[in-house]
């Protein structure tokens, strides 16, 4: 354990920093925790560090200490309706890199528009949990490779499903595709955690344009109405103008904003 003593402003009260684990932080006013930082690696490698804490004193010594101790970049995101968290973050050096708006989708056909979208020619869908496991694996490290040649995947939605080093695909079973008679085409994800969350649609470059994405989304929004949710949520860079696009086209409507800072 590491104490770190930090003088106190006029009119603060002095706080301290004690350092609890490897990348875990407490502020500590006269032994009462007052503040908690953490910091994490995602599973695409980067390091994101989050602070709660009761006051600013407390918030930007934690976040003083925790940019001194790890190394850069350092990343954190914040909900952009909370401006004083986001205040706090700047004047500990961070700035926004991007912003991503949280969408809910009705999923109800009737509601979408999607009630009778079929697949284009030569293209079928197969349901959630049917993929072939190496022909999954297949299509999203290509998708990845072409994402990453282009924009960067750091450009797609942070992805927080934990997974071991190297796998893309933690749970197949969350996974539908689009077939053709060789191979994949493209992928949607939807994964329940409270509740049912779109975290991936995709289809190959070459592939794109065909009404596969539009396909994929339509059945996956009509097997969880079917299974009794009535919306989903995903979310959306706001500089990919083709999935606002294709998700607005569906009923989907912005709920909220978060903003994604870098040091």
């Amino acid at each position: 354990m590491n104490t770190t003593p930090f003088t106190s402003c006029p009119g603060d009260d002095a706080v301290m920093i004690t350092r609890v684990a490897e990348r875990q932080w407490h502020a500590l006013d006269d032994d009462l925790v007052v503040g908690r930082g953490l910091a994490q690696h995602r599973p695409d490698g980067r390091l994101f560090v989050t602070v709660d804490a009761w006051r600013d004193a407390a918030f930007d010594r934690l976040a003083e200490t925790m940019v001194a101790h790890l190394p850069a970049p350092l990343y954190t995101v914040v909900d952009e309706a909370d401006a004083e968290s986001a205040a706090g973050w700047r004047r500990a050096g961070f700035a926004v890199r991007r912003r991503e708006w949280e969408y809910v989708v009705p999923t109800d056909p009737r509601v979408t528009g999607l009630e009778a979208v079929e697949p284009p020619s030569g293209v079928t869908i197969v349901p959630f949990g049917q993929a072939d496991e190496g022909l999954l694996r297949a299509v999203d490290r290509a998708i990845r490779d072409e994402v990453e040649a282009s924009v960067g995947w750091e450009s797609m939605p942070a992805e927080v499903v934990p997974r071991p080093a190297g796998d893309t695909v933690v749970d197949p079973s969350t996974y539908a595709v689009a077939a053709a008679p060789d191979r994949y085409l493209g992928l949607i994800r939807v994964v329940r955690v409270k509740r049912p969350r779109i975290g991936l649609v995709a289809v190959r470059a070459g592939e794109q344009r065909r009404g596969i994405a539009r396909a994929l989304l339509s059945h996956a929004l009509t097997t969880l109405h079917r299974s009794g949710s009535d919306a989903a949520w995903t979310e959306i860079n706001e500089s990919n103008h083709a999935a606002a696009a294709l998700f607005g086209g569906a009923g989907a409507r912005p709920v909220g904003s978060n903003l994604e800072l870098v040091r």
